[in-house]
């Protein structure tokens, strides 16, 4: 096999626009603490910047209160767990990304609902009053965190209302009515708060350039665009949970892309893009999501996405998720990229090895990203082995990647200490067996409910394998190089970073004396 050599001048900089954003279950689970205890690990080893998921305005969150007792009549907006919410978030350094929905019951034109907690999806009965909750809200917002801080804090409105799940009949006339009604709402609290949308699901092809003749034609703001992405089939239904045919990681990215090239030459053509929701399969019981192979497809979409979109969010963060009811077992295929009692997935060690990757790209390819940390001389390389769909052949077990490095400082600026030296390596694997929680809890037998001693062996068998050694520079024109090969493990995705060595060994020393012999 050939060894990719790595160019020592940068190509570009990388994209933070993975760590943007990253989903979570409805508004108010976040009042529970093994939702709060999860994101505090995520802030403190990943640290997204906003944080998008679905109800605030549904009816346990109870923002939305008409009253008619004792000859007083009206409507209270009740900001209670609102405000506990967003509290939360501040305290973790993330942000609210808002989404406006779904309709309270009292405001409903209909009953339709959806998921177990039963998120009303028709229309207002009363546009204005729907006018009236958004100000309410963004006015409340404003009021307790300050202007300058929500005008940062983007405001989606609705989810998927090309689904008729999520809204009564995909109606996009009531929809376009929804959005107006709603977008200037927001700007009534101030002219420069952000508004969006149109949420839509993948497949949504019709309903882009109609939103886009809509906004201009009645001259509505739409200061960003958003869209959702996943590459998996109908559901196959079991008991507690599904499968589905999965689609390859390169379907994620042309999803990515697609809104940016039907609306080519509209007005809406330039305006940022937010894949507000992304993941291999859209249903909330799909075992892949636990699994290794999950973080192996995702590996290059995180690798690439910013160069198609502003940011795309992960659904979800973690496990303490109920659309499809209180999950049957531990491991259950839930969203999260961490299970229930903060266990690590593979996906959740993708994202950490993301978040240790440096500012300038040195290489990309088909397997693996290359960055330099400017300043520090540390080289850090994300591998994956490249998985197919469902339509493709299985990978093999072992996937190889060889790669010529440059470490230290480019050209004149070489450091004696790296050329000719010795650079530190240090390598993290996530694989079928490395790093997987979700296999050690298949071999345990799938308890439902882990034990304290198997939550305890969980935790540790999620940890990613650790191996540390050091490998020789060769000096060349251009500083130093070295040469890595990786095996990787099936569907494995591995970190590694490379530090010049100064070698501070005093002479007297001798490890080979440690062991006296004789």
């Amino acid at each position: 096999m050939p060894r990719t050599i790595v160019p020592t001048e940068p190509a570009g900089t990388l994209s933070d626009a993975w760590r943007t954003c990253v989903g979570t279950g409805r508004f108010n689970l976040a009042l529970r603490r093994d939702y709060q205890d999860s994101l505090a690990l995520v802030q403190r080893e990943i640290g997204f910047r906003y944080i998008r998921g679905h109800g605030i305005l549904h009816d346990d969150v109870a923002v939305h209160r008409p009253y008619d007792v004792a000859g007083h009549r009206g409507t209270a907006y009740v900001f209670t767990y609102v405000d506990q919410v967003v509290d939360a978030y501040l305290e973790l350094g993330i942000k609210p990304f808002l989404e406006l929905g779904f309709m309270p019951r009292a405001l409903a034109s209909g009953d339709q609902t959806v998921f177990w907690w039963l998120g009303n999806v028709t229309p207002p009965r009363d546009h204005a009053e729907w006018a009236a909750l958004v100000r309410a809200l963004l006015r409340h917002l404003v009021d307790r965190y300050g202007l300058d801080e929500v005008r940062t804090w983007p405001v989606e409105v609705w989810n998927e209302p090309n689904l008729t799940h999520f809204w009564a009949g995909a109606d996009q006339e009531a929809y376009f009515r929804l959005y107006e009604a709603s977008a200037l709402a927001v700007k009534d609290v101030d002219a420069e708060l952000q508004v969006g949308g149109p949420a839509l699901s993948p497949g949504a092809d019709d309903w882009w350039k109609p939103f886009a003749d809509f906004v201009a034609e009645r001259d509505l703001p739409a200061d960003f665009l958003s869209v959702h992405a996943y590459t998996s089939g109908p559901a196959q239904h079991v008991p507690f949970g599904v499968y589905q045919t999965l689609g390859r990681p390169q379907e994620l990215l042309d999803q990515f892309a697609r809104p940016r090239t039907i609306l080519s030459g509209t007005a809406l053509a330039d305006r940022p893009l937010h894949v507000t929701e992304f993941n291999t399969s859209y249903r909330p019981d799909n075992p892949v999501h636990d699994t290794a192979y999950n973080a192996a497809c995702l590996a290059p979409v995180l690798a690439g996405g910013g160069q198609h979109a502003d940011s795309f969010a992960y659904w979800t963060f973690s496990d303490v998720f109920e659309e499809e009811g209180v999950p049957a077992s531990f491991f259950h295929g839930g969203f999260g990229m961490l299970a229930h009692r903060q266990v690590r997935k593979p996906t959740y060690h993708l994202y950490t090895f993301m978040a240790r990757m440096g500012r300038e790209v040195l290489a990309r390819g088909a397997d693996h990203l290359v960055t330099r940390h400017p300043g520090t001389g540390r080289v850090t390389v994300l591998a994956w082995q490249p998985v197919g769909g469902s339509a493709d052949p299985v990978e093999p077990d072992r996937h190889e990647v060889r790669l010529s490095v440059p470490v230290g400082p480019a050209g004149a600026d070489a450091s004696p200490a790296t050329a000719g030296g010795r650079v530190f390596v240090l390598r993290y694997d996530v694989d079928e067996s490395a790093g997987n929680a979700w296999a050690a809890w298949r071999e345990m037998g799938r308890p439902a409910s882990p034990s304290a001693g198997q939550l305890d062996a969980l935790h540790d068998a999620s940890e990613p394998a650790r191996r540390a050694f050091s490998l020789p520079v060769v000096p060349t024109a251009d500083g130093g190089r070295v040469d890595l090969d990786l095996t990787l493990g099936r569907h494995g995705v591995t970190l590694v970073t490379l530090d010049p060595v100064r070698d501070e060994t005093p002479p007297w020393l001798d490890d080979a004396r440690i062991v006296a012999r004789g």
